[in-house]
């Protein structure tokens, strides 16, 4: 990582907002060092490091990968479901006694 890569460059928006917190030494040295390696300062490569975490931790819950096989299952699944079995009528009849729908 170097100042071409600065992640922040790309965002077209004003850096206005603050992040606050306290960290061990070796832990800010280790970063420290990082950014020094990568040619930029411990700030940018902080940034850069917390966005792309963020983005990967985000992009993990918003998207599931399965197989061609499972794809297919779940399409099956859709166009043909299964009878209710009684297990679940009783599940569903629980749920409508604990939840109120607005």
């Amino acid at each position: 990582m170097n100042a071409r890569h600065d992640i922040n460059v790309n965002i077209d928006e004003r850096a206005t907002e603050r992040m606050n917190f306290r960290m061990k030494p070796r832990v800010k040295d280790a970063i420290q060092r990082a950014a020094a390696l990568s040619g930029v300062d411990d700030s940018v490569f902080a940034i850069n490091a917390l966005y792309n975490a963020a983005l990967a931790t985000i992009s993990t819950h918003e998207h599931t990968a399965v197989s061609a096989k499972d794809f297919a299952a779940i399409l099956d699944a859709l166009d043909n479901p299964p009878e209710p079995t009684e297990l679940m009528r009783r599940a569903v009849e629980g749920y409508k006694q604990r939840v109120t729908s607005r």
